[in-house]
């Protein structure tokens, strides 16, 4: 299928749309609770806006090129079908210059306005999953996810470093956190999506395993994720409020996940893949009133 010609303008939504405005938000989501966690007190009001408006920034660019590099298969999948670029609104060109613009713009906000070491791990995150995940992992192997992973659990520690000025062991256990929350997640929705994936050459492992062996991978790494989720009270950076929470919260995904690799319902998959959502959400707030206690 070829890309669609050109029918209408494209309007301030369509840039707003390639920029994946609610995965950004959940993105500063955590990169807004790793600043308080990163303090005793109050964040600098310094670092908490002009951080994360450069963080936002640099992480829709990035999602700005996901689009752009993935516009052909897009057309190929009822569920992207209907981004700007397949639709002909925003052109390859364009899309690459804004994508230049806002990065830029975020890098030189967190450059000069926040400190370096964010904004220079702020572009090491930009590359790893506009360029490493979107360009090449993502085509090469089965296990796409789990390493491009890395660059999506990336946000918390830019926060932290972003009122730190430095890499923190309690910022980097954050991104452990999410590293291995990622294929959990994501895995549920591979499987919702696998006819989609099927039509592409992107290698997503309920096409290239099946349906059993996806399901079991996803147990496995919900059972890492329980184990790592604990380490923030097994280190000392929270207490039993967190632990408490931490446990309940799992305990969820863990029926979630057993619940999709034994049973045969349809919406299995989704209702995983939508508590996983509502579970990273509540384990950082959960993080953040713990630290405050």
């Amino acid at each position: 299928m070829t890309e669609i010609s050109i029918s209408k303008k494209a309007t301030w939504r369509d840039y707003y749309e390639m920029c994946k405005p609610r995965v950004v938000m959940m993105m500063i989501m955590t990169s807004l609770i790793g600043m308080f966690l990163a303090v005793p007190g109050m964040v600098p009001l310094n670092a908490l806006i002009w951080g994360n408006i450069g963080i936002a920034l640099v992480a829709s660019a990035g999602a700005v090129i996901n689009h752009l590099i993935d516009h052909r298969i897009d057309t190929l999948m009822q569920r992207t079908l209907k981004r700007p670029i397949p639709q002909g609104k925003v052109t390859p060109m364009q899309a690459l210059v804004f994508a230049l613009v806002i990065c830029l713009l975020g890098m030189a906000i967190l450059m000069f306005l926040v400190n370096p070491l964010c904004a220079w791990l702020t572009l090491a995150s930009f590359v790893g999953y506009a360029i490493i995940y979107t360009g090449y992992l993502k085509r090469a192997t089965p296990q796409n996810i789990v390493i491009g992973g890395l660059s999506g659990a990336m946000p918390p520690l830019l926060g932290w470093t972003a009122v730190s000025g430095s890499i923190d062991p309690g910022g980097l256990l954050l991104v452990l956190i999410i590293f291995a929350w990622t294929p959990p997640h994501f895995w549920p929705l591979a499987i919702h999506r696998k006819k989609d994936y099927a039509k592409t050459d992107i290698p997503m492992l309920p096409v290239t395993h099946g349906d059993a062996l996806t399901k079991l991978h996803s147990l496995l790494y919900t059972i890492i994720m329980l184990i790592v989720s604990i380490l923030p009270y097994l280190t000392g950076m929270s207490g039993m409020f967190y632990l408490f929470a931490a446990l309940l919260l799992g305990g969820g995904f863990m029926y979630r996940s057993i619940e999709l690799m034994v049973g045969n319902k349809q919406t299995s998959a989704m209702k995983t893949f939508r508590y996983s959502i509502f579970y990273l959400i509540a384990l950082f707030i959960a993080l953040l009133i713990d630290h405050y206690l």
